[in-house]
């Protein structure tokens, strides 16, 4: 094979043992020194193949070969002796540790049979001079900054002596300048002889810091393309087969009285940290509030608020009037209110039961689908048909397990079930997160649909193009609080936001209570 690619998959075909085929004689041929997208729906294939390449999966016919030379990647210790990194879209850091521990887990330097801290300081240090990727060894992982933990990913990688990097979703949770000097960084590391896979969903960044493609669609190869030929468009109708409308069109807002009520929240996290700082804000019918900030700064502690996943120390949370604070799920629902968790598959669905069981859960205490002591099955076959129909759901049937879906239709059951019982109010935490451009575009109209017909949405997403596209108005968060607020989305712009959301400017206390709107 030629030295002139730093990887060849050839004729590679992935069949599991209940005879789905995830990857049928693709060829997928990165040049050294290039970066290299991969790209395709959900369920496409992309990730049976770096996990064939990174050996944590073997292929069931096909060969491999790295730098020109034939190899057998039979786990990931092997893909990392061959220099080969995996970023994953979910970092594997310890929070507990600090960055420098973290860099040399499973590797520590040791003096007298523990960690030699000085040394594993000085191994970060080497390298983060070396690569220009500034980290602090000494922090402690859970107090950095995102962008800071996606560098300590990369350097864990380089430190173990990869020259191919593969980089699932590296941009997912950062901002716009976070990327931009990520980039950078991706930049200076091609210019030193790496080779970097870029797998994202997210078609302008692709167009921007890659070479060349490879799309996956139905689990076979579509072709490769020079990035410089090829437009958001084309790229989005190859991966999906048709023409997709990357922006979505709304009509204006027209919003109505107040469903959500927030007023002076509170909450320390178990190490002490204020993770809620008096947040106040209003969410009213027929509008879609946005949430917009870099993970870390309370989005998460919010959201597990307002769902009854945890309690605040202080505050007020009301809908429709009503004080929610100490309610069950059960009883939350049954004030009308819907979650698409920010991760699907931990709160979203029950991985092993069928579609069918997923889309009724909610709601099967439900007279229409009882008789007696048994349930109605027709109901119930009847009206899961009608969901997978409405929502697209690509399936076998109703009852094959939701977690043999692909990550975009497992998101499908989640928001037909959420969106389908009433609601009247919608938390969408990160409802396109990870998920391909067809599946994203389904949702995010539904979400603007939904809106427009009397729900009040609350919006929490770390993708600012889709909260600045969705939202009719929307807040930032920053270290616990609302940064800013503003009532027109429809000026801002990347950078501006940017600086809100890293806390280079803050708006005064008097603009921010316009959230509350009393």
């Amino acid at each position: 094979m030629s030295e002139e690619f730093a990887i060849q998959m050839k004729k590679i075909t992935k069949i599991y043992p209940n005879g789905v085929v995830a990857n049928h004689d693709v060829d997928f041929d990165v040049r050294k020194g290039e970066i290299h997208a991969l790209m395709g729906e959900n369920g496409a294939g992309k990730s049976t193949l770096m996990k064939m390449l990174f050996g944590i999966e073997q292929p069931t016919s096909g060969e491999i070969y790295v730098n020109g030379e034939k190899v057998n990647l039979t786990s990931p210790s092997a893909a990392i002796a061959k220099g080969i990194g995996m970023v994953h879209q979910h970092f594997m850091l310890v929070p507990s540790l600090t960055v420098a521990e973290n860099m040399v887990l499973g590797m520590a330097p040791t003096k007298s049979g523990l960690i030699d801290m000085k040394k594993a300081v000085e191994i970060t240090e080497e390298y983060s001079k070396k690569y220009n990727l500034e980290v602090d060894p000494h922090a402690q992982v859970r107090d950095i900054p995102v962008g800071m933990k996606q560098k300590v990913e990369i350097l864990k990688a380089l430190v173990r002596g990869a020259r191919i990097l593969i980089l699932d979703e590296p941009t997912a949770v950062l901002t716009t300048q976070e990327t931009r000097e990520l980039f950078h960084e991706l930049n200076n590391l091609k210019k030193q002889g790496f080779t970097i896979v870029f797998i994202s969903h997210k078609l302008d960044e692709i167009m921007e810091i890659t070479d060349r493609m490879t799309i996956l669609r139905g689990g076979r190869s579509m072709g490769v393309y020079n990035t410089k030929d090829e437009d958001p468009e084309s790229i989005s109708r190859l991966m999906v087969g048709r023409d997709v409308v990357l922006k979505v069109e709304k009509a204006k807002a027209k919003p109505g009285d107040t469903v959500l009520k927030v007023r002076d929240l509170e909450y320390v996290n178990d190490w002490g940290k204020k993770m809620l700082d008096k947040i106040s804000f209003s969410v009213r019918k027929g509008e879609i509030l946005g949430i917009a900030g870099v993970e870390g700064n309370g989005q998460k502690e919010l959201v597990d608020m307002l769902f009854g996943f945890n309690k605040p120390n202080a505050g007020t949370i009301e809908v429709n009037g009503k004080n929610i604070i100490g309610m069950k799920q059960r009883q939350l629902r049954e004030q009308h209110i819907a979650l698409v968790p920010e991760d699907r598959m931990l709160y979203g669905i029950a991985g092993k039961a069928s579609i069918e069981e997923n889309l009724i859960s909610d709601r099967v205490g439900e007279k229409k689908y009882n008789k007696g002591c048994l349930f109605d099955m027709k109901a119930i076959h009847d009206d899961a048909d009608e969901l997978i129909k409405q929502y697209t759901v690509l399936c076998k049937n109703r009852q094959q397990p939701v977690g043999n879906l692909s990550g975009g239709n497992i998101q499908k059951v989640v928001v037909a079930r959420e969106f389908s019982n009433d609601p009247y109010l919608i938390i969408a935490d990160q409802p396109t997160r990870g998920i391909d451009v067809g599946a994203t575009e389904f949702i995010r109209k539904k979400l603007v649909e939904l809106s427009r017909s009397g729900i009040a949405v609350l919006l929490v997403s770390a993708d600012l193009n889709e909260v600045m596209e969705l939202s009719d108005s929307l807040i930032i968060m920053y270290g616990g609080k609302i940064s800013a607020y503003f009532e027109d989305t429809s000026e801002l712009t990347d950078d501006f936001m940017g600086k809100y959301m890293l806390g280079i400017e803050h708006q005064t206390p008097e603009e921010i209570r316009r959230v509350c709107h009393e």
